[in-house]
């Protein structure tokens, strides 16, 4: 018709995370595995931007600890080691722990930190905290390199019990990741966890046998020493390393369901609040 105008209606789309608590939506994270690899990739360059010594810090912070650990409690203190030389024994205790510590803390901090990126575009948030601990993987194997350099002076080589590092690793893993998620959309609400997370940490490692053995502890405080999952994988590294005593099997199990329920209850969590993200962050 004449002097009649066309108004042309533009769909809208309004991307939402599905509302299943306990879908973790795999799938997509697979797909989006490359944005996973930039994500790590940049979590590493920022780390280590403008820094003088580079990625040598993945072994001057647990090697500068060991020192610390070795003059107090394998000095003074006379803390048993296992038969294991204390330094030695500090050491491959916070090489998991490390990676534990620094993982948390990226991951808790992580959603926040990418609060223009959420802003922007639709990804699964989820790479977000899980790119921040991979990221920790790469000082993990520097340090565990330093370690076995360590070893190599005097003959501790390790024998076939060292195949149970992979596993030990990846209960690590786990752990990191679920308490990470946790704290990330956590996080996002209440600013406080920022502040919360290095005095967790620091009582989190007093139970954790870094640097004592946990033979030290008896019942029965050792049934809830047991709920840490990092204490079957600090003993475990030690035995699958210098063939030190074997951290019992329930410690190891129970430790291992710990971390599944947290991991469980974390993406859970993560899912139910995760459309409130770019709205409140």
């Amino acid at each position: 018709m004449s002097g009649s105008q066309t108004t042309r209606v533009v769909p809208e789309f309004e991307i939402r995370p599905s509302r299943q608590a306990l879908r973790t939506d795999l799938g997509d994270l697979w797909r989006y595995r490359e944005l996973l690899y930039f994500l790590v990739w940049r979590d590493l360059k920022v780390r280590y931007r403008q820094t003088f010594i580079g990625v040598a810090w993945a072994i001057v912070q647990p090697l500068v600890v060991m020192i610390v650990f070795t003059l107090i409690f394998g000095g003074l203190v006379h803390v048993g080691s296992d038969g294991i030389p204390y330094p030695l024994f500090a050491f491959a205790g916070l090489v998991p722990w490390t990676f534990f510590a620094t993982g948390v803390n990226q991951a808790s901090v992580s959603l926040v930190d990418s609060r223009n990126l959420l802003r922007k575009v639709y990804f699964p948030r989820l790479l977000i905290p899980a790119s921040a601990v991979t990221a920790g993987i790469a000082d993990l194997g520097i340090a565990g390199l330093f370690l076995i350099v360590m070893m190599i002076p005097g003959g501790l080589l390790p024998g076939g019990t060292v195949v149970w590092v992979i596993p030990l690793l990846a209960l690590a893993t786990v752990t990191t990741l679920g308490v990470g998620t946790w704290l990330a959309a956590v996080n996002v609400r209440y600013r406080d966890v920022r502040y919360i997370v290095p005095f967790l940490l620091q009582i989190w490692l007093l139970a954790t046998p870094v640097a004592y053995p946990s033979s030290l502890v008896s019942d029965p405080w050792r049934t809830l020493y047991a709920l840490n999952p990092m204490v079957g994988v600090v003993e475990g590294m030690r035995w699958a390393l210098f063939g030190a005593p074997s951290p019992p099997v329930a410690l190891v199990v129970i430790g291992a369901v710990v971390a599944g329920v947290i991991l469980t209850s974390g993406l859970t969590y993560f899912r139910f609040v995760e459309s409130s993200f770019a709205d409140v962050v």
